[in-house]
């Protein structure tokens, strides 16, 4: 019976969910969007994809991409702001309206035509196979027959591998980032890898450890991109400006800069990377820790009202509370995170800041567990505790707050500690709506110097000491409040 009406209130709990999300975007909401003139635009992009977009050491956006939409916005007279959000999120924000446009080494073609306006092309590229430089077996697309290949999502290489598998006999395996596609060789668990040949050539000079083997295939062009029927005025203005730098010689510059350069000689060891990296892993930790921080203090506040909900007298109220648990525990934080930032912005008409929907997005998540945790330290406490107080005649909600809570604090503290350090893991998944989190950052710097090894150490022992370092606080407050 109770069950049949917990279902029955949840379109309450939804709308009083959905208010929550308004109420907390309200601070996130950005301008409104650039006028007619296009004086100002936001463009998302992939900084993982070397070298047309990409972070240096000393965290700016760089590559050939981020050159050239640059000198075309100086050229005609307006201004961009860079949103890296990765490949397949920056697709979605453009279809959203959550950003203006997308420069991303994007292929231009005709299924993509149905969705987005292409400009002009400004690169011609194509397709090469690589391998493990130690790989003496595969030289050819016919030894590749029974084997594993690693391709990028959307990518022109992962479109030329489809074209061929069957008729060489090989399966695809697929990625969301290009360091995530070569780690998968470097593991033995594929055998090649097909990519665009600039990103593959200009890795191979990084000394990412890779030889091609095959001779470029004729590819698709790169386009910039607007949703369709949005922002006419930028794709003129794009193609003007690319005409521009063309007959001026910048174009020839700006693609010599990356792709006429030798390989870097840099400090690639374990501490020569520590040294070069430390100044942006602060920086993502930091953004990791706000969002953690932020979102943990309204998941607490989350948690203390659907809890008392929990263990309401009222069916009604019990029910709610348990519509927001089911739905919050029972889908993914990822599904959640595309839902809340892409997904309500374009069914409301707004535009929401990633780090909002971030925030948003672990606090609900957070908050449906941190409803159980105080439901579970309630009902922990002696039954007997309020009937006592009511039988001095203090009221219910007194009783709950001045007799029940303090007792129920003491269970509860451990299991606050690890949904905070729960949260602080979870911030990682947040780097598919383009937070720069520690994780992120750390794709992003493995995207230019091809280092995973070393990074994901480095980044797994920043996350070990602050974890541990929260575990002992956990261990000391524990211990004075049992005192």
């Amino acid at each position: 019976m109770d069950d049949g009406r917990a279902r029955s209130v949840r379109p309450l709990t939804l709308t009083l969910v959905a208010l929550l999300i308004a109420g907390i975007a309200a601070i996130g909401i950005g301008a409104p969007k650039a006028s007619a003139e296009g004086e100002h635009y936001v463009v998302a992009t992939d900084i993982t994809f070397a070298p047309f977009e990409f972070q240096d050491d000393d965290g700016q956006y760089v590559g050939i991409d981020m050159d050239l939409i640059r000198a075309i916005a100086a050229d005609q007279g307006f201004t961009v702001d860079i949103k890296p959000l990765g490949f397949d999120a920056a697709l979605q924000a453009v279809q959203a309206n959550q950003v203006d446009a997308v420069i991303a080494g994007m292929s231009i073609t005709d299924e993509r035509k149905k969705v987005f306006d292409f400009s002009d092309p400004y690169f011609e590229s194509g397709v090469q196979m690589a391998v493990l430089d130690s790989d003496d077996d595969i030289s050819s697309y016919e030894d590749l027959r029974g084997k594993r290949v690693a391709v990028k999502n959307g990518t022109e290489g992962a479109a030329f591998a489809e074209s061929i598998k069957d008729e060489y006999g090989f399966t695809t395996v697929y990625f969301a980032d290009s360091a995530s596609m070569y780690d998968e060789v470097r593991t033995g668990n594929s055998e090649a890898i097909f990519d665009d040949y600039p990103v593959l050539n200009y890795g191979i000079a990084q000394g990412n450890g890779f030889k091609t083997v095959t001779p470029k295939e004729a590819g698709a062009n790169y386009g910039f991109a607007v949703n369709k029927g949005q922002n006419p005025e930028l794709i003129t203005m794009f193609n003007t400006g690319l005409k521009n730098l063309q007959e001026s010689g910048r174009y020839d510059e700006i693609v010599e800069t990356y792709l006429g350069a030798g390989a870097a000689n840099a400090d690639n060891s374990f501490f020569g990377l520590l040294k070069s990296t430390f100044p942006l892993l602060m920086l993502g930790l930091k953004m990791t820790m706000i969002l953690t921080v932020v979102s943990i203090l309204i998941a607490l506040a989350l948690g203390v009202f659907f809890g008392l909900l929990r263990v309401s007298r009222s069916i009604w109220l019990r029910a709610i509370g348990a519509a927001y648990v089911d739905i919050f525990r029972g889908t993914p934080l990822l599904v959640q995170a595309f839902f809340i930032y892409f997904g309500i912005p374009a069914a409301m008409g707004f535009q929401m800041s990633a780090m909002t929907a971030g925030i948003i997005t672990l606090s609900l998540n957070a908050g449906a567990y941190m409803t159980e945790i105080v439901r579970g330290g309630i009902q922990s406490v002696d039954k007997g505790q309020m009937e006592a107080a009511r039988s001095l005649g203090i009221g219910y909600l007194p009783t709950m707050r001045k007799v029940i809570l303090p007792q129920a604090v003491r269970t509860m503290i451990p299991s606050y500690i690890n949904q905070f350090v729960i949260t602080l893991k979870d911030t990682s998944i947040l780097s598919v709506i383009g937070i720069a989190e520690l994780t992120q950052t750390g794709r992003i710097i493995i995207a230019r110097n091809f280092q995973s090894f070393n990074m994901w150490l480095i980044i797994g022992i920043i996350y070990f000491i602050v974890i541990m370092a929260l575990t002992k606080l956990s261990d000391r407050v524990e211990t004075r409040l049992v005192k």
